[in-house]
């Protein structure tokens, strides 16, 4: 049984570009019509309490797009994941004030706050732009 738990640690690279991938893909999707429209995302920024809107809603557009895009590359994965990670922490205490249940309410946001964080300790591994330019992080 060792033998076959060591042998898949040696996928344990490709495992993190796959997170990385589908992580990354998840916040573009995500953070792209909030910079594509600035102006409707503050609105909705401040409607949700987040005031003043147009600060925490860029913030937030920006910080999903390029986010998403810096982890994909795997460039600056830690510092990307970190402030994903954040992101995701708050939607997640946002939604249980609310009163939102798990099932159907904040399990998506609070697995997405898990893997910012792994990725955050983690790193981008060995298949990313950090590693093969050498930059930390």
């Amino acid at each position: 049984m060792d033998n076959l738990l060591n042998l898949l640690l040696v996928f344990s690279d490709w495992s993190l570009l796959g997170l990385r991938l589908v992580f990354g893909a998840i916040f573009i999707a995500h953070g792209w019509p909030k910079i594509k429209n600035l102006k409707i995302n503050s609105q909705n920024f401040e409607m949700m309490g987040f005031k003043p809107g147009a600060f925490w809603g860029t913030i937030v557009a920006f910080v999903e797009f390029f986010g998403g895009l810096a982890i994909i590359a795997g460039l600056y994965t830690q510092i990307a994941a970190l402030l994903l990670a954040i992101n995701m922490a708050v939607a997640t205490f946002w939604k249980i004030k609310r009163g939102q249940k798990f099932i159907g309410g904040f399990e998506l946001d609070l697995i997405l706050f898990v893997v910012g964080l792994t990725l955050a300790t983690l790193g981008a591994g060995i298949y990313s732009l950090s590693q093969f330019y050498h930059i930390g992080y």
